[in-house]
């Protein structure tokens, strides 16, 4: 009896380790977005490494999808998510410094322009 009640408790656990995981259609669908915004601000693959790397595990997401190996592609599909998100975040820091010390010249010269009314 302690066998069976035993078999009972574990087969919830042997039956969900059998199950396969699902298509991560979702996920690879955020992560296309995630490649399309990051070019939509100006990120270009030619100038971030980060922007390669995504395109490059989409690429291994999408190569993992045709081999039904879903739980990989689901991992490279997140990374390559992750990694444009970075990209964009990176170029938009990158030209927000830009433009701060396009503003700081401005102000110099404005400041310059002031002290010699004096």
């Amino acid at each position: 009896m302690n066998y069976r009640l035993i078999c009972m408790a574990l087969l919830p656990l042997l039956l969900s380790a059998c199950a396969s995981d699902p298509v991560p259609d979702e996920q690879l669908r955020l992560t296309e977005q995630a490649l399309s915004q990051a070019q939509a601000v100006g990120v270009s693959p030619e100038h971030s490494a980060f922007l390669r790397l995504a395109q490059e595990k989409l690429a291994l997401a999408q190569a993992a999808m045709q081999d039904e190996d879903f739980k990989q592609a689901r991992v490279y599909a997140e990374q390559a998510e992750l990694d444009a998100r970075l990209a964009e975040a990176e170029h938009l820091t990158a030209k927000s410094q830009q433009q701060l010390v396009e503003l700081n010249n401005v102000i110099n010269r404005l400041r310059k322009q002031l002290g010699g009314l004096q």
